[in-house]
């Protein structure tokens, strides 16, 4: 895939966006860039006595509308301007969600495959030590990301609590239950993406229980899609893919055997009984549902009009290029933005932060309720800003109608504050 800057891409799409809603250019001059960019060196004691040391970022995008919420990504290609590009994404999705967050994202560059767990708390502790005076539950949450866990978040809450010299649960989000986490949090993202696929299947028609689907990606969001698209729905998952390849078959894939073929190989390529396919070739299948779930920059103008799949549900951050975006509008593929789709990890991070804040705590059904609620209204909020436009003679696709909502939320929070 061609290498792409993920934040001129960010950067695009708002313009865009700022365009068509005629946003004031003193406002864009504002929402283009980050409000705080902390860059930390994170020393970390390696398991031979020397230290080495890591370079960490932390961005607080925007906070017009709430504390800034991000994940932290342990990734060896981590770059800032990838952290800025997924911060100014995160604002945009808590703004569509209509959460109390604003937008932020960290991460370290590291191999977190090449760290033994000791390595890996201390890199958790330190890089938590170094940006402490950034962080809070009332200035900003982080929570998992690439390569990050439940387990990580746990020394991470407990490093900062130290500092503070109390508990602070709601520093945190991602938390494993024994530290009070939120049942329902850990596959939050997949979760969204499903209310999402059935209300966008009603609106096209499509029978899910006939349907067959594409994942791009085996990681968490990936395998929770894969496992939730055929349990609630009955659809047909044909292929399969991680970072070494992917796995094809018409008659479907079984989950089990998926899991035991990566354990057992390193790759879901393991998998017998299934053509090897690459990331490149599952993109392109003639399937009704495409889910990337993997990285960003998938589907460029180089593949966009490759795409044949009905509805393409965006589950990773980042996946279209805005190239990509002009030949998928051409050739009809209903495009559900990355975040409107993923946002259901967000909004599980909020019920979590929400549960922390109070100290109550709620039952499985209650959140996926919950969720269900804000991710529904979220669709229909974007599919009625599409038809009002296109009502008006301006033919949006969804992702403008969803950035038009987003964007128009966060100028109304900033000049209710008076920042212009």
């Amino acid at each position: 895939m061609e290498e792409l800057d993920p934040f001129k891409i960010a950067q695009q799409q708002l313009d865009k966006a700022a365009e068509i809603m005629k946003l004031d250019k003193q406002v864009l001059a504002m929402l283009r860039e980050p409000m705080q960019i902390v860059t930390v060196q994170v020393p970390c004691r390696m398991r031979d006595g020397t230290t080495k040391t890591f370079t960490g970022f932390r961005v607080l995008y925007n906070n017009a509308r709430g504390p800034g919420k991000g994940g932290i990504r342990f990734h060896p290609e981590e770059n800032i301007d990838t952290v800025k590009a997924l911060s100014a994404w995160m604002t945009w999705k808590c703004s569509l969600a209509n959460i109390q967050f604003g937008g932020a994202k960290g991460g370290i560059i590291c191999d977190p495959k090449k760290l033994n767990e000791r390595e890996l708390e201390s890199l958790s502790r330190n890089y938590i030590r170094a940006i402490s005076r950034f962080i809070g539950p009332e200035i900003d949450i982080p929570a998992p990301d690439v390569y990050t866990t439940p387990q990580i978040m746990a020394w991470m809450m407990d490093e900062y609590s130290k500092i503070k010299e109390h508990n602070v649960f709601g520093v945190i989000t991602g938390k494993p239950l024994e530290v009070w986490g939120s049942e329902g949090r850990n596959d939050s993202t997949a979760m969204g993406a499903m209310y999402i696929l059935r209300e966008a299947a009603k609106l096209k028609k499509i029978n899910l229980k006939k349907a067959t689907v594409a994942v791009q990606g085996f990681g968490n969001a990936g395998h929770f899609a894969f496992e939730l698209a055929s349990k609630m729905f009955g659809c047909r998952i044909v292929a399969i893919s991680d970072s070494e390849g992917g796995v094809y078959s018409e008659k479907g894939l079984d989950l089990a055997k998926l899991e035991e073929a990566k354990k057992r190989t390193g790759s879901v390529q393991g998998y017998s009984g299934a053509k090897k396919i690459t990331n490149e070739e599952l993109l392109e299948l003639n399937v009704d549902i495409l889910i990337p779930a993997a990285i960003e920059n998938q589907i460029t103008g180089k593949n966009g009009d490759k795409i044949k799949a009905k509805i393409l549900l965006e589950l990773a951050n980042g996946p279209v290029t805005p190239e990509a975006d002009e030949a998928l509008a051409r050739k009809g593929v209903f495009d559900l933005p990355d975040f409107l789709v993923n946002s259901g990890g967000v909004i599980g991070s909020y019920f979590e932060w929400i549960q922390n804040q109070q100290g109550y705590y709620w039952t499985r059904e209650e959140f996926d309720q919950k969720l269900d609620v804000i991710v529904t209204k979220s669709f229909k909020d974007v599919m009625a800003t599409q038809k009002e436009y296109a009502d008006k003679g301006k033919k949006i696709q969804p992702r403008m109608a969803a950035y038009i909502i987003a964007v128009g939320r966060v100028a109304a929070a900033m000049k209710a504050r008076g920042w212009y």
